[in-house]
């Protein structure tokens, strides 16, 4: 299987070519940076991603803070980590790095919060 990406490790967006044919021995050319290969075969064999979104906040100067996964999750476990977030209220004060999901969707991965909230 040969695949055509565009790699999304650095701003410079290097358009890899991927010969997966066998998948023990995954090559990969036109990465101008280390990172590309790692990519590749790691978007060929797990593909993961981080993943953003906002949460409710009770007693907040702002009624919304960001977060977002502390590392890529697997991309499969992204809709779960969604519906996971549709359920949490945080309560004023947050802090940037709280922890606001432990082990989201069974990954071993924590969501923390990305915005300070001070109190209302």
């Amino acid at each position: 299987m040969i695949k055509e990406m565009i790699c999304i490790s650095c701003p410079m967006g290097c358009h890899l070519t991927v010969d997966a044919t066998d998948i023990n021995d995954i090559k990969v050319t036109g990465n101008t940076c280390p990172r590309g290969p790692i990519y590749a075969r790691n978007e060929i064999i797990a593909p993961k991603r981080m993943v953003t979104g906002s949460v409710r906040v009770t007693g907040g100067k702002i009624p919304m803070a960001s977060v977002k996964t502390r590392e890529a999750i697997p991309k499969q476990l992204i809709f779960d980590c969604l519906e996971q977030l549709k359920t949490v209220t945080l309560k004023a004060p947050v802090h940037i790095g709280d922890v606001v999901i432990v082990d989201v969707a069974g990954c071993g991965v924590d969501v923390i919060a990305t915005k300070e909230i001070a109190e209302a």
